[in-house]
């Protein structure tokens, strides 16, 4: 039934009448009307450590977290989140006020963008980005402002940033800068030359950096992840952003956390009370025993997605895409130019019914969409079985 109101006002706030249905949900659907190999979205298709899920069923036994934890997180996990920051790089983290656990990245990263930014502020973020990126900066009334990564073409393959163009964007109205790296969707990683010349800007400015870092553990070959907040002068100004959900495999828990000065940690917490209050009870206490894994579990989960990554890397080359190999994350970005195509919407819709294959145009995390037109995204972080049919297909499809 419609909603009558009195006014020819629209029912959805301006700010967010930019934002439909997303992609996601639509070529999800393809897939299942179509029975595809869906390699759009970024989930895992098999659940991750037994013992993690054990931790879990034990904790919802026990009745640890079914009532409501308390609203940074319970003890246990904020205690574990500042050991694996300190272990993995040095970054010595009070548990009681510099941790905040959060329902996934998602709200993270929207419960800092509100707390953050004012009306008009101007929020730097690498495009193509995530796609709730964009929402969150409008929800909080800012302004956001793509510094592109530009394609690099032939032997070594990849998206770069421009450090210049990235100097050249800010102005006297920006309030920071959203840096992700491993980078969704491109795969790259930042080296550390670019993040000192990053951090060297955001001191010279004087701004905020939030760095989604979810893939931390993601990263292939001679890559390494540097959390930005471990340059000089970055301490003190960065939220950083992690998850258990890539990590772990188990997207579905919904556990993510902040870690940062005190100051913005309350600032944080002050927008993320309003947004779900609490989340994930019992799962926090499993992800506190994950992330005291030994680096057993870290090793062999990269070792698992790189061979996975070369697999379905190899297999999109021989069926005729330019292929950007990642060095990190578990998603391959496509040029599909040499395929003479270049719509990545019609291409994405049309792959279903032509190769049973689900992927993702990567238009969709771009301010201007033709720049991301002819990229398309594929995620590999599924059975081996799974990718050799997924490359079968679209070997057959492309004749």
């Amino acid at each position: 039934m419609a909603v009558m109101t009195s006014s020819a006002r629209p029912l959805l706030n301006r700010r967010l009448a930019e934002f439909g249905t997303t992609i996601f949900a639509e070529m999800s659907a393809l897939a299942l009307s179509t029975k595809s190999i869906n390699l759009g979205q970024g989930f895992p298709d098999t659940d991750g450590p037994e013992e993690i899920r054990e931790a879990a069923v034990r904790a919802l036994r026990d009745g640890l977290g079914n009532q409501y934890p308390p609203g940074p997180g319970v003890p246990e996990l904020r205690t574990a989140v500042a050991a694996h920051q300190q272990r993995r790089y040095g970054l010595r983290h009070d548990p009681d006020t510099e941790v905040l656990v959060t329902a996934g990245a998602t709200e993270a990263i929207a419960a800092t963008l509100l707390a953050l930014v004012e009306p008009g502020d101007e929020v730097i973020a690498l495009e193509p980005y995530y796609d709730s990126y964009a929402a969150c900066i409008a929800m909080a009334g800012g302004r956001r402002v793509p510094v592109t990564l530009r394609p690099q073409h032939g032997e070594n393959a990849g998206f770069r940033l421009d450090l210049d163009e990235l100097r050249d964007a800010v102005t006297d109205r920006t309030r920071l800068l959203l840096i992700n790296t491993p980078h969704n969707p491109t795969g790259t990683v930042l080296t550390p030359d670019e993040l000192r010349a990053i951090a060297d800007l955001a001191v010279e400015r004087d701004l905020l950096v939030v760095t989604d870092e979810v893939y931390e553990h993601l990263v292939f070959d001679d890559a390494e992840h540097l959390p930005l907040a471990t340059f000089p002068g970055m301490r003190e100004r960065t939220v950083t952003i992690g998850s258990a959900g890539k990590t772990f495999s188990f997207t579905g828990w919904k556990v993510g956390w902040v870690t940062a000065a005190p100051e913005l940690v309350a600032a944080v917490r002050s927008a993320k009370q309003f947004l779900t209050y609490v989340s994930s009870g019992p799962f926090q206490y499993a992800v506190a025993e994950a992330l005291a894994l030994p680096d057993t579990y870290f090793e062999a989960l990269r070792a698992d997605l790189r061979a996975k990554r070369d697999l379905l890397a190899s297999g999109l080359a021989e069926a005729g895409f330019e292929v950007f190999r990642p060095a990190g994350t578990y998603f391959i970005t496509t040029d599909i130019r040499p395929l003479g195509e270049s719509d990545g919407f019609a291409f994405c819709r049309a792959l279903p019914e032509r190769a049973g294959v689900v992927a993702i145009p990567n238009a969709v995390f771009y301010d201007h969409r033709e720049t991301g037109a002819p990229f398309v995204r594929f995620a590999f972080c599924k059975r081996t079985e799974v990718l050799e049919e997924a490359v079968r297909r679209l070997k057959a499809s492309a004749g």
